[in-house]
């Protein structure tokens, strides 16, 4: 069994509308679908992704109103690294936010920086072939649009301990850096030497990354890890896809999600993330939860 690649990643923000006008109006991603967070339904979860909701460039956020910063430390990731067509996508990004009053970095073929909570982000020129997952946006060219995820970076002050139980997942590499590649598509995870200051849970940090299974093969995945000495959930079923959840030894929390249904179960693709979907088990909660939600809009809706 191979991983193909990420699935997902989940961040935390403490302001939903900010959040959506980052990601959606910025950086031109297409928000495909605004639910609640399951294990607190009082509360947004909001999800990023390419024009058709893929795995593979599915950026999340759970939204806790007037969450502290957070900090990136020890067994936690730090970075999100996205993948790009080319050089000048690089220049186009760099224009881009900085007209948007982001600072950016050019780090040679990457470019690095912030988002507005302090979420680290890494633009870099692809090197492998992996299909492009793009959303449409008017003021950002396809051939420049972010194309998915290429990696997280996490710190660890231990990253040797994370090897028996990545190679048992079926990861490769080594010296810090270890790829999951499946059949269609491939992701890494990179570590780092930890500041000195603790992590600290908050806006602008990452909760967690998934690693996308199929459906048939996510049992099996649950008994691997389990051989391969970690403590993982039961299976969740989170609608939208199915989830197991450990944290693996240099203390990143892990998921493994399968590769649908999808988001396009309960609502027309074309009008993906435009209404609070709630799954099954939470609809009865509706009028309840929408009296404690701030109302939202995307880029999209704003454009008619």
């Amino acid at each position: 069994m191979k991983f193909e690649g990420i699935h997902h990643i989940t961040a935390i923000t403490a302001d939903a509308q900010d959040n959506i006008d980052f990601y959606a109006g910025v950086l031109g991603l297409r928000l495909v679908k605004k639910t609640v967070n399951q294990d607190d339904p009082s509360v947004y979860h909001l999800f990023y992704s390419d024009e058709e909701g893929q795995a593979g460039s599915d950026i999340t956020f759970f939204e806790f109103p007037g969450a502290p910063r957070g900090r990136a430390g020890d067994g936690m990731v730090h970075t999100i690294a996205w993948r790009v067509a080319a050089p000048a996508a690089l220049d186009f990004w760099s224009e881009r936010l900085g007209d948007a009053g982001i600072e950016v970095h050019r780090e040679g073929d990457s470019l690095r920086f912030d988002d507005p909570e302090g979420l680290t982000h890494l633009l870099a020129v692809s090197t492998v072939d992996d299909e492009p997952l793009i959303a449409d946006h008017p003021e950002v060219p396809a051939e420049h649009a972010l194309r998915g995820f290429d990696a997280v970076h996490a710190y660890s002050s231990r990253p040797e301990a994370s090897e028996p139980l990545l190679r048992k997942l079926g990861f490769e590499g080594g010296d810090g850096t270890w790829e999951a590649r499946g059949e269609k598509r491939g992701g890494f995870v990179r570590y780092d030497e930890p500041p000195a200051a603790p992590g600290l849970q908050g806006a602008g940090t990452v909760h967690h990354v998934a690693w996308a299974s199929t459906p048939e093969e996510h049992e099996a995945w649950r008994d691997l890890v389990i051989a391969g000495g970690a403590r993982p959930t039961p299976v969740i079923d989170r609608f939208y896809f199915k989830s197991i959840y450990f944290r693996e030894p240099s203390g990143v929390l892990f998921e493994i999600a399968t590769l649908g249904p999808g988001f396009a179960v309960d609502e027309p693709q074309e009008s993906l993330g435009e209404k609070l979907s709630l799954p099954p088990d939470y609809e009865h909660l509706r009028d309840r939860v929408e009296a404690n939600l701030k109302p939202v809009h995307s880029p999209r809706q704003v454009q008619g």
